[in-house]
């Protein structure tokens, strides 16, 4: 995993208050295969994480908003799914939120 963006990560968790608990960091070509990963995906880089969304609405801001807080300019939020993906990745495009 790049350090940038574990620190980052860390900052915002620090300032959401709220744990993050992490379903997906870096992936092998593999792994990304068996769960159907896009085959540029920013996580064989280690450069993106897909962080829990817990129900409360409340912590779901919180994470969110601390993210953004620390710079993150690119997300993608499955609420169906329950997680929120991040990444750092300087070879996509900027200021992005997507759905899943």
């Amino acid at each position: 995993m790049d350090n940038v963006f574990l620190n980052l990560l860390d900052e915002a968790r620090e300032k959401a208050g709220v744990p993050f608990k992490i379903l997906s960091g870096y992936r092998t070509i593999e792994h990304n295969l068996l769960v159907n990963g896009k085959k540029n995906s920013s996580h064989l880089f280690g450069l993106a994480a897909d962080i829990y969304l817990p129900k409360s609405s409340r912590k779901r801001f919180l994470i969110i908003n601390s993210l953004l807080e620390v710079g993150f300019n690119r997300m993608g939020i499955a609420f169906d799914k329950g997680f929120v993906h991040v990444d750092m990745d300087r070879s996509k495009d900027k200021n992005v939120l997507w759905t899943y």
